[in-house]
């Protein structure tokens, strides 16, 4: 009696387990029906500001507005700032074709390229025998890859307008000797001067020579025209004066006029001396004290500057000869000698 208690037991106790086991299966079972599936945000889309949640300190309002450029949260109501300098967690997108794409990678467009960087090529780097040899390239596939280059860059050369600016925008990198962003200007005006139809008729050399002087001209670090004429070879007479008439067109078309003063000349000279430091100062205060005086009208920017230098160089204790100052400053010792008699009548005792 006893042992068939025992076996009722055991099997209620079953009876219930599997009973239990059941019901949470079909909540279970029911949970997942009703709930939705609801994918997981990619992280590289995920962009947004930690929130601030609760009420208002000062006005007990729960409108809050997020700026994510400023990563500020703000009372939509009395403009008070609850949270700033928040962390974004999302990608930093750099879209640098100024339209909707998305895409991260890739060089930013640039005008010194005459398709502004936007195609891709063929590198040449690659198509070498160690090159190849790299890439486990056979000298058939080699040679294949070769002639693919070269009909990839005649494809992209067909007109006269994308050789002219090939031609153009190479001159620009090779000789302007100017910063980057004084280059994207040089290229600038020369695409504009180009739409102008200046370049008709003209040297593609002339052009983009008088565009890179007209350049760095407007951004303050003028070079002499010579320094220009010979970085381009133009260094016969008559491609010179080519080159003054061309800079002068340009300028007048391109409204681009402006006048260099004697200032702006000193750190490149002083540059070019290998002159101390403090005496880019002495000069600057040298200047100061002769620059209004109308007898500098009419007289050469680059040898006022030369001249400054000079006087400043022999107060210090790095003198420089004037042959050393006449070669940086592009005059002559006799200029060189008159502009110091004016400068030496006109200093305040």
């Amino acid at each position: 009696m006893t042992d068939m208690t025992i076996q009722l037991e055991v099997d209620m106790m079953k009876r219930d387990t599997q009973q239990q086991k059941s019901s949470v299966n079909q909540n279970h079972n029911g949970d997942n029906r009703k709930k939705a599936i609801i994918p997981n945000k990619r992280p590289s889309r995920a962009r947004g500001t930690d929130a601030v949640s609760g009420k208002c300190k000062v006005c007990s309002s729960n409108s809050w507005d997020t700026d994510a450029a400023r990563g500020e949260t703000i009372c939509a109501e009395c403009g008070y700032v609850a949270a700033e300098n928040m962390i974004d967690p999302g990608a930093e997108w750099t879209n640098h074709s100024g339209g909707n794409d998305r895409s991260r990678v890739g060089a930013p467009t640039t005008l010194t390229l005459s398709d502004k960087g936007l195609s891709t090529e063929i590198s040449r780097t690659d198509l070498t025998s160690g090159a190849a040899a790299r890439h486990g390239m056979t000298g058939k596939n080699l040679r294949e890859w070769r002639r693919r280059q070269r009909v990839d860059q005649r494809s992209k050369t067909r007109d006269s307008r994308s050789r002219n600016l090939t031609i153009a925008m190479q001159f620009i990198r090779d000789r302007g000797d100017l910063p980057p962003q004084i280059e994207q200007e040089a290229a600038n005006l020369y695409r504009h001067a180009m739409k102008e139809g200046i370049v008709t008729g003209r040297s593609i050399r002339g052009v983009t020579a008088a565009c890179v002087y007209i350049a760095a001209r407007q951004a303050e670090i003028p070079r002499r025209i010579d320094v220009i004429a010979k970085a381009f070879d133009m260094i016969s007479e008559v491609e010179e004066k080519e080159l003054k008439r061309t800079i002068r067109l340009v300028a007048r078309k391109m409204n681009t006029h402006h006048i260099t003063g004697p200032e702006e000349y000193f750190e490149k000279f002083h540059s070019d001396l290998g002159l101390p430091p403090y005496v880019l100062g002495d000069t600057r205060d040298l200047w100061d004290k002769v620059s209004q005086n109308m007898i500098w009208q009419g007289k050469k920017p680059s040898g006022i500057a030369g001249c400054m230098l000079y006087k400043a160089s022999q107060n210090s204790n790095s003198p420089r000869t004037q042959s050393e100052v006449c070669k940086v400053s592009g005059i002559s010792e006799v200029t060189l000698r008159g502009l110091l008699k004016i400068l030496n009548q006109i200093m305040p005792e």
